[in-house]
């Protein structure tokens, strides 16, 4: 078990970790090579360029400005500088209500850690009970701080059953406020929106096949029929996997083609020149400019045979179409109701936005839909079962003085100090968080083969995954498994009756494994974050043997975006140890209010620098965040009640009955006050909407602004590519050439406009396979239509 000195070890390994991780960030960044690494945000939405095109040869890698040296902390003040309301216009809202989960966790242990220390340390550590116990059972001058070393049947624990509620009753409150303020920024920020594609659009999936007719045909006679009023017009989603390769191909070769291109202009007097084999290693020696276009238009040819395969085969159609309404409200009502007797057929929901769509898993069959999700979750609860084994691991390593007793051979090595130290104080939090390293990966993966339809769903059924895996593995199965290695010798020797109160007494002990992970993962592992050593390393490896045109050198920042599968769950953890541990062993509180602090002010940085959002979910993670601390709460009452009746506490154990109805009275108070807002959208602000519109814009031609929305992404991606044939009015099949030429003046590949002179929908990144790399448009500014009362100034942080 760790000690105090174990803990002070780990603690100066790791406060030295995250110095040298902020040292070593801190003069990377004012380095002008290493620009697009750390400012990749303001590189995508134009506001920054690179320092390497100004200045003499060393400058353009080495800042010689000595006095930036000298104030490399200033990003810490800076990344406080933005307010709120810029950040919601800078990164979108999804960004800034991340944030607001580290302010939460602030506001809600800064007082309770306060309390705890003033009025629970004093109470526990003159308790004495671990001082007779100590025989028996293993425990350090750590222990005697918690619960654990309260006398039983003594009258100090209406103290703690006092705090419990006390703690409770906070946490609600500040839920509340948090859950209301979320909500209302999630209200105006939908209110604020100017006319977007996903407000009039709606996903309609299993449609079935009707013989004789077209998906294409089935979609617009349905909708004809039961939204007559309303219905406007519809694009069918296409099975383009073959297409999608060859597009990926095509743009290869136009990444060498402006390569050469860029050679040939540097130096005009050398045409260049390669071999046609692997690598330009062998093969006849030609002229790539002219090998390459002859490339690319052999591929422009297959391209077009397999598009015109691909729109005349009904195969290729699938049985799934994004519909639209000429209104608002006529979307909401058809998103919101049953459409069919059926209620397997005709499966409506929103439209995610179109940068959020998935689009592999949209041709996913009902009933195949539900096998998915069995399957998932059986792999995930094997998963779980099958990660007990490291974590089994890794809490023998955490307590070593159980297995020193009954393996006195490992004795000579383990009572080394210093190894002892780093073994108890260090490498356990650090092993648990190597053996996590994968889990979110998988995790995303399984979610993919549940398939749902929108990234944003993918990432918040992935986070559920890991956070169940989280209470499972990390909290419950380092207890029980810490428990049963740390008083081994105990569960070895007592009768089976005196085991319940052995663990009773040693569960709140394993309050210092889990200081040790939070300083490994909540410390040095955030300093870690802000470095972007990995993503540092592969942009430099890239620049050095793969960078050939400046389209490269962007697909090469990858900025990446806050990774919610992964961080979110990992929050909610550190919230559900804080809640557990406030009352049980409360000197685990200050490393948890060091986490918030630290973390908000790294992610902070990120989020305005570096982070790219893939979409825009508009908070809808939010129930989920305070769902799970709700959760936390029972699991801290349950578990403050456990204890309690080990400890014989028969007058004040009755007290706590009574909270866990009242937090889930509290919950179910919340749920149905707060979440409709996330979950449906209002009928009365849709028609307000609409009639704002029908004022501003009488004459808006919503059909042509809706026209290439949901524009399949190979047809996006094919600049040569006949939008009239894919457009969403599906009467026709195809429309002749000449309505063809005619709808390319008409409609710009990057902002068509409609006969009214309403622009179409920027079009975004789509995800159509795992890779993004055949999509023309890569990189889009965030969302910058909701300014909140405030503009982004354009230099005002740039530093």
């Amino acid at each position: 078990m760790a000690t105090v000195g174990d803990i002070g070890v780990s603690a100066f390994i790791n406060i030295l970790g995250a110095f040298a991780f902020l040292l070593a960030f801190a003069l990377l960044r004012i380095q002008p090579i290493n620009d697009r690494v750390y400012f990749p945000k303001w590189y995508i939405s134009g506001k920054r360029t690179s320092p390497t095109h100004r200045g003499n040869f060393v400058g353009k890698f080495v800042n010689l400005n000595f006095k930036t040296y000298l104030t490399f902390l200033s990003w810490m003040p800076q990344a406080l500088r933005m307010s709120e309301a810029e950040i919601i216009s800078h990164a979108g809202l999804d960004s800034a209500v991340f944030l607001r989960i580290y302010i939460l966790g602030l506001k809600i242990f800064g007082p309770i850690t306060i309390m705890a220390l003033l009025v629970l340390i004093p109470i526990n550590v003159s308790g004495g009970t671990l001082f007779f116990l100590s025989k028996e059972l293993v425990v350090s001058d750590i222990d005697k701080l918690s619960i654990s070393n309260v006398h039983p049947k003594s009258i100090r624990f209406f103290a703690h059953i006092s705090m419990e509620y006390l703690f409770t009753f906070w946490t609600c409150f500040m839920l509340y406020k948090e859950y209301d303020r979320v909500a209302s920024m999630r209200l105006r920020f939908l209110a604020s929106q100017n006319r977007r594609a996903e407000q009039f659009t709606v996903l309609v999936r299993n449609v079935p096949y009707v013989s004789g007719r077209s998906i294409s045909d089935s979609v617009d006679n349905f909708f004809k029929k039961n939204h007559p009023d309303h219905y406007l017009c519809h694009q069918a989603v296409y099975d383009a996997k073959k297409f999608a390769r060859l597009i990926r191909k095509r743009d290869r070769l136009q990444n060498w083609l402006d390569y050469y291109q860029r050679k040939f202009e540097r130096h005009p007097d050398k045409r260049p020149t390669r071999k046609t084999g692997f690598l330009g290693l062998w093969g006849e020696r030609v002229d790539p400019i002219d090998y390459y276009k002859q490339q690319i238009n052999d591929f422009d040819r297959r391209l077009t045979m397999e598009r015109q395969k691909i729109l005349k085969d009904p195969k290729s159609i699938m049985p799934a179409a994004f519909v639209s309404f000429n209104s608002r409200w006529g979307a909401a009502v058809c998103a919101q109701t049953q459409q069919s007797k059926n209620p397997t057929l005709w499966l409506t929901n929103w439209a995610p936005e179109p940068r959020d769509v998935y689009w592999k898993n949209l041709a996913i069959p009902f009933v195949s839909l539900s096998i998915r999700k069995l399957v998932i979750s059986l792999a995930v609860f094997a998963l779980v079962f099958f990660y007990m084994i490291p974590i089994a691991f890794v809490q023998s390593l955490a307590n070593l003085e159980g297995l020193e007793r009954e393996a006195s051979w490992l004795r000579p090595v383990i009572e080394v100090k210093f190894i002892k130290s780093f073994l108890q104080g260090f490498l356990p939090g650090l092993a648990l968080k190597i053996f996590l390293y994968i889990l979110p990966t998988v995790l995303l993966i399984m979610s993919k083969v549940e398939g749902h339809v929108a990234l944003s769903v993918l990432e918040r059924r992935a986070a559920a995954k890991y956070y169940y895996f989280m209470l499972v593995n990390v909290f419950l199965g380092s207890i029980v498994a810490g428990t049963a290695f740390e008083q081994l010798h105990a569960f070895l020797n007592q009768s089976p009756t005196q085991i319940p109160r052995t663990i009773g007494v040693s569960i709140p002990m394993k309050a210092t494994f889990f200081m040790t992970y939070i300083m490994v993962d909540g410390w040095a592992g955030i300093a870690s974050e802000i470095l972007r050593l990995k993503s540092l390393i592969i942009f430099h490896l890239k620049s050095m043997f793969l960078v050939k045109t400046e389209r490269d050198r962007e697909r090469a920042m990858n900025p990446g975006s806050v990774d919610f599968p992964e961080t979110i769950p990992s929050l909610q953890l550190y919230f559900l140890l804080g809640i557990v541990y406030a009352v049980v062993t409360p000197i685990l509180l200050p490393f948890i209010l060091v986490f918030f602090a630290f973390a908000y002010l790294v992610y902070r940085h990120q989020i305005i620098n570096v982070y790219n959002q893939q979409y825009e979910s508009v908070a809808a993670f939010w129930p989920h965040v305070h769902s799970r601390i709700i959760a936390s709460l029972l699991i801290s009452q349950l578990l403050l009640l456990g204890l309690l009746s080990t400890k014989k506490a028969a007058n004040s154990t009755p007290l706590l009955v009574a909270l866990p109805v009242l937090t889930l009275a509290f919950h179910k108070y919340c749920k149905h006050r707060f979440e409709p807002a996330f979950r449906k959208y209002p009928l009365e602000e849709a028609m307000e909407k609409d009639i704002q519109d029908q004022t501003s814009e009488p004459n808006a031609s919503l059909k042509s602004y809706l026209a290439d929305a949901y524009l399949h992404p190979i047809f996006n991606s094919f600049k040569e590519v006949e939008l009239s044939e894919v457009r969403v009015d599906k009467n026709q099949t195809q429309i002749p050439s000449s309505s063809v030429e005619g709808s390319k003046h008409q409609h710009s590949p990057s902002h068509p406009v409609s006969e009214a002179g309403s622009p179409s929908p920027p079009h975004y990144s789509y995800h159509y396979e795992d890779q993004q790399d055949y999509n023309v448009h890569h990189y889009e500014q965030p969302y910058s239509f909701f300014h909140y009362g405030a503009e982004s100034p354009s230099n005002g942080y740039r530093y």
